[in-house]
């Protein structure tokens, strides 16, 4: 059991402040190598590469881990005078470095000067961010990846929904990878930051690093206890399995 699910940790000092979509995001994205369509006779999805290849691709989890890496360790003061990319480079160094299992208080945040948002900052500083949050390379070795080829019993996935509802209400943003093992149709990571009870279903809002413009909802059926993605640029959309990341030892 310890192997299957992990070690339960304590809920993180609860934060003051909810996490924002229009402030707490990545104003850039993760963009998709192939370029998807589903057929609307069939149901069936097909692809082909981008005729133009995409600058930043497979950073999924890089993106969303990063982001709630900046909610947690970070402030963003307008007031202050903006300074130049070293000063900011070694800011932004700070914050990815720090543990991605708590939350630092208000005191020891990491202040970025001449911004308001981690939104207005990322506008101007993508290239920056790009290179200093983390390679392509770690959404392929996060440490929680094991977890995706053992099966997924319904118990377990109504457990993980309990508790991510659980640590969501109490304001803590969440990091879930998303799969459809054995079918390689999603292996995906999201962040989770709202939730909310609708007609036999939580549905929890989830900022998804490849559409930074709006939310995106990730669907937990209480009765079949199955989480459901729907269709989007790049899933043709229906049943998938859920666990949470980045926040412990084996995870």
């Amino acid at each position: 059991m310890l192997v299957l699910v992990g070690c339960a940790s304590p809920l993180p000092v609860k934060e003051g402040r909810r996490f924002d979509f229009s402030k707490d995001t990545f104003a850039y994205a993760n963009q998709l190598v192939w370029e998807y369509e589903v057929h609307p006779e069939t149901g069936e999805q097909s692809w082909h590469k981008r005729a133009v290849p995409p600058e930043y691709s497979h950073h999924c989890f890089v993106v969303v881990r990063s982001a709630r890496q900046f909610w947690w360790h970070a402030a963003f003061d307008p007031s202050l005078p903006r300074t130049n990319d070293i000063a900011y480079r070694k800011l932004v160094r700070r914050v990815v470095h720090a543990t991605d299992d708590s939350v630092s208080p208000p005191e020891q945040r990491v202040v970025f000067p001449g911004y308001g948002s981690l939104r207005d900052f990322s506008a101007d500083h993508a290239r920056l961010l790009h290179s200093e949050c983390g390679g392509a390379w770690q959404s392929y070795v996060q440490r929680g990846h094991w977890r995706m080829v053992f099966p997924f019993w319904r118990s377990d996935q109504e457990a993980r929904a309990e508790e991510l509802q659980e640590r969501i209400e109490a304001g803590i943003p969440c990091v879930v990878h998303v799969v459809a093992f054995p079918s390689l149709k999603i292996n995906h990571a999201l962040l989770l930051f709202d939730v909310k009870a609708v007609d036999g279903t939580l549905v929890f809002a989830a900022y998804d690093p490849n559409t930074p413009e709006h939310p995106e909802e990730l669907v937990y059926s209480l009765a079949d206890r199955q989480f459901i993605f729907p269709t989007n640029l790049y899933f043709v959309g229906g049943k998938v399995n859920v666990y949470e990341v980045y926040r412990n030892w084996i995870y």
